[in-house]
């Protein structure tokens, strides 16, 4: 992944952003939580309101077998925690890995926002204004254990990864490389992208690797429906930022996490499970003709084939 120093927002906007892919941007001024967030001052800054977060004895966590917990700590103790790699007090295991991924106050209505959850931390942070405040979806406050790493899955607005403190790994793959990562709603089930089980998931090897690695100040433009596997290689604190590039009425409503397929995609996918329930009245031959017939008229009207 290209590495860019001190990008203004005209040229980000005018010459990387209409690209869509991945980029690292460094060198931007991100306030002063680059160098006051200690372990310390977290833990003291918003004192001890409760918090919750994901508990997972393996590094590698799975959304989709839900090998990890759900526990409710206060702020300051879950903070010291995360910074441990070996725990006095534990839920699971006493080398277990924690994983906070801020939420609004009702998670069903509200979305994560650092300025209305996180106060006293927001005045720390400057975030880097490459889009209209009307854009502007979530801004999600992160902190990961050493060595815990999240599914790999997509999001379906673009975003900007923040790595305030701490080193981050992230894989991304295209989108466009979706055939070969054996989806699951918006998640793969490849957990480990660096020993994959090609046994079961032989076509994994197509999926082209793209790959960076996030020190304390760098910002990672995500682009929309581009795949990343995140490995935290050391305890660190982040912030993503959502934000809409679609017309605000593309998106559901009822989203708050940002994760949910633009309207018109989740209709058609509803109206292709109706279409591919109709074939199941014909024999398997025909069922298989027609089927083959469906998927040379997805490609001929929606494939691009201009991908450089």
């Amino acid at each position: 992944v290209e590495r860019l120093r001190a990008v203004p927002r005209e040229r980000f906007l005018r010459d990387i952003y209409p690209r869509r892919k991945p980029v690292v941007l460094t060198g931007l001024e991100l306030g002063t939580c680059t160098t006051k967030w200690t372990v310390d001052y977290l833990s003291q800054a918003e004192g001890s309101k409760d918090v919750k977060i994901h508990v997972s004895a393996v590094p590698q966590m799975d959304f989709l077998s839900k090998n990890f917990v759900y526990r409710t700590l206060p702020f300051d103790v879950f903070v010291r925690r995360a910074a441990e790699v070996k725990h006095k007090e534990y839920f699971l295991t006493e080398d277990e890995k924690y994983y906070l991924r801020s939420v609004g106050e009702d998670v069903r209505k509200d979305i994560a926002d650092i300025r209305k959850q996180f106060p006293v931390l927001a005045e720390d942070v400057h975030i880097p204004e490459y889009f209209e405040k009307e854009q502007f979806f979530s801004s999600v406050f992160r902190i990961s254990s050493a060595g815990l790493q999240l599914w790999t899955h997509y999001d379906v607005m673009d975003n900007f990864l923040i790595q305030v403190t701490g080193r981050k790994r992230v894989v991304l793959y295209s989108p466009r490389d979706a055939p070969y990562l054996y989806l699951s709603g918006t998640k793969s089930e490849v957990l480990d992208v660096d020993n994959p089980d090609l046994e079961k998931y032989p076509l994994f090897v197509k999926a082209k690797r793209y790959q960076c690695v996030l020190e304390a100040g760098d910002v990672l433009f995500i682009p929309a429906l581009w795949f990343h596997n995140v490995i935290s290689e050391e305890f660190g604190v982040a912030l993503n930022v959502f934000w809409k590039h679609l017309p605000a009425e593309s998106y559901d409503k009822t989203d708050t996490y940002g994760n949910k397929d633009p309207m018109a995609a989740s209709r058609a996918i509803q109206i292709l499970d109706r279409a591919l329930k109709t074939l199941e009245e014909l024999p398997e031959e025909y069922r298989d003709f027609y089927a083959r017939r469906m998927v040379l008229r997805i490609q001929e009207k929606a494939y691009r084939n201009d991908y450089g």
